[in-house]
């Protein structure tokens, strides 16, 4: 790095050796020996530098879940112009059924009848077992960690007791 560092945390060390990748603390005074301060002095050190670092963490999560959120966006887009693209070709499909039935037919109201018959029965399916999906998947609660939840707390319960005795 050239010039005096902003962050409180520099790349490698100043040992000599080479650098790690690893954050470590930025010294405030490079002549300082920590083993010269009090425990209350150090505890107080200790403190802020944590909450510099978790704040420098929390920093860099949101930036990160702000790309992955600009990421999804663009997908999601995508995925809308799938969707839209799709519902016009399956009109275009529909139109084509209905069109090749009124020929063996000769009526466009009958031939529009059966494709909407046709696709009210299926979309009927489709419903009866997403039902079944969704009745399988209820109630929305994670049931194995809950009940091993309920094992880890029953455990810890005998363990003070025969902790007690």
């Amino acid at each position: 790095m050239a010039g005096p560092s902003t962050d409180r945390f520099e790349r490698g060390n100043d040992s000599g050796s080479p650098a790690s990748g690893v954050p470590t603390p930025a010294p405030t005074h490079p002549d300082h020996d920590l083993r010269e301060e009090g425990l209350p002095d150090l505890l107080k050190r200790l403190s802020n530098e944590t909450t510099t670092l978790v704040k420098q963490e929390l920093d860099l999560a949101k930036a990160e879940m702000a790309e992955k959120g600009r990421q999804a966006g663009k997908g999601a887009g995508m995925f809308g112009g799938a969707g839209l693209l799709g519902l016009g070709a399956f009109g275009a499909f529909t139109a084509f059924l209905i069109a090749l039935l009124q020929t063996a037919l000769n009526h466009t109201w009958l031939a529009a009848l059966i494709v909407a018959a046709v696709y009210g029965v299926i979309a009927a399916v489709l419903a009866l077992q997403g039902k079944n999906k969704i009745q399988e998947a209820t109630p929305p609660a994670p049931e194995q960690t809950i009940e091993t939840l309920k094992e880890d707390a029953e455990w810890a319960k005998t363990q003070t007791r025969s902790g007690a005795r």
